[in-house]
Parts: C-alpha cells; sequence; structure tokens
C-alpha cells in the first residue's frame, strides 16, 4: 500500500475559504507518490470534493454518527458521507476526546459505523505529557486500542488506518523525532497484529511541516502523515506529499 497523507482542516476555514483552498490544491498540486486525502469540515465536503481530482485527491470526513440512521438531531450519518464521495473519516481525535469528552465506547459504535458504511476509519490514539513522562505511553495506546477495536472484524488490511498523535505535541510545533516515532509505530501494529490479525496503515500526527515530513516518511513503519495546519496552505502542502 502507498503511504497516506491526510491534511485535516479541522475547523479553521469558512465554506468560502475552503472553496479557495480547493481549488488552490487543484492549481498548484499535479502529482504525488503518495495516496492523499482531504478532509474540510461538513460543510464543504460536496464543493471540495467538486474542486478536486479523484485520482490524485481522497475526501474525507472529520467525524461521523455512531449509528448510520434514525431520530439523532445535528448528526451525520456515515451513508451520508459515502454518497458524497467521501473514502476517510476521522475517528477519535484528541480533539474530540478531550473538547467533547468522547470515550471509547462511543469510538467504538463510529467505527463499526463506518466500516458498515464502507468507509474506512482513522483511529486517533495518542498519551498525553504525564502519561509521557510517566512511561506509560505503550500501556495508554495498547489500551485505546483494544478498547475500540477488541472483537471488531476488520476485512482487509487497508480497511482501518490508525494515527498514532502525541497529545503533547498537537499544535506544539514540537514533534515527537522520526526515529521514536518508528519505534511506536512498530508497537502499534504489533497490538494491531494480535488484536485484529490485520496490519492496518499506522499514521503519525502532531505538529508536521515540510520541515519535518521527510524525517518521518524515510522510515518503513511510518505509513503516512495526519497534517493538520499545515495542510491550510497549499504551497506548504505539496512540500509535505512532495516529501
Amino acid at each position: 500500500m502507498k503511504k497516506l497523507i491526510l491534511a485535516n482542516w479541522k475547523m479553521q476555514l469558512s465554506f468560502k475559504e475552503s472553496e479557495k483552498l480547493a481549488r488552490n490544491y487543484q492549481a498548484k498540486i499535479k502529482n504525488s507518490v503518495f495516496e492523499v486525502g482531504v478532509l474540510p469540515d461538513f460543510s464543504a465536503l460536496e464543493i471540495v470534493g467538486r474542486n478536486l481530482p479523484t485520482k490524485l485527491f481522497k475526501l474525507g470526513a472529520q467525524d461521523l454518527a455512531p449509528y448510520l440512521k434514525g431520530a439523532y438531531t445535528g448528526e451525520v450519518s456515515a451513508l451520508s458521507l459515502k454518497q458524497l464521495g467521501v473514502k476517510y473519516v476521522l475517528i477519535g481525535h484528541s480533539e474530540r476526546r478531550q473538547e467533547f469528552r468522547e470515550k471509547s465506547s462511543l469510538l467504538r459504535l463510529k467505527v463499526q459505523a463506518a466500516l458498515e458504511a464502507g468507509l474506512v476509519p482513522v483511529l486517533c490514539i495518542g498519551e498525553n505529557a504525564s502519561q509521557k513522562k510517566a512511561g506509560k505511553t505503550a500501556s495508554v495506546l495498547r489500551r485505546q486500542l483494544e478498547e475500540v477495536l477488541f472483537g471488531l472484524r476488520i476485512e482487509k488490511d487497508n480497511a482501518l488506518v490508525v494515527a498514532y498523535e502525541p497529545l503533547w505535541a498537537i499544535g506544539s510545533g514540537q514533534a515527537l523525532k522520526a526515529a521514536a516515532a518508528e519505534a511506536i509505530q512498530v508497537m502499534i501494529k504489533g497490538v494491531l497484529a494480535n488484536l485484529v490479525g490485520r496490519f492496518p496503515r499506522v499514521i503519525y500526527g502532531g505538529s508536521v511541516s515540510s520541515k519535518n515530513a521527510a524525517d518521518f516518511l524515510e522510515w518503513p513503519n511510518i505509513d503516512g502523515l495526519l497534517v493538520g495546519g499545515a495542510s491550510l496552505e497549499a504551497a506548504e502542502f505539496k512540500k509535505i506529499i512532495s516529501a
């Protein structure tokens, strides 16, 4: 499988700004050796998808409802996302876990909904600064994976992506060293092999920029990147996916 680079625009752009950035991507980015996904907010999914060539860019969503259909005001179904052309969907991003208090039981339902609809869940995991300092990184990541994925049937390796994002690195400008990230990715893959019997891609996120992207991507077990703020400028993102 190709390495995967996902651009998470979060809630940083208006509808018009999202449309403009999509057009800038289209104008500036003509090819990449990587698989590339773009994740705008819900309101811009259709317009962004319309402005990006599908041969190069895959469409992604930043969240989804834990159920496929029903009286759930304000939620967005995986089935609707599928109809919009979405392939990837973030689940359990640290901002969802922290700001919206999302627990593993809810994330498990979201992963199930994504799988049932034929979307690829991108399950985000990561330790905070105090857990890292206490040497609990491995146990925290293993627990997060087990609580969400235990007993779930993953049909093939490319039906799931795991994104490792150390919480202390996100938006801090202090990314984990690439060699350390490689070691953690290896550990995660070992857990996944035992847990779901598959070898999905495990990508890294957390203060990724054009200055460090190539360092991460040269390691064999870092299967790609989840990019936040650096994806909000087409020229900067082009450098990352050209690394």
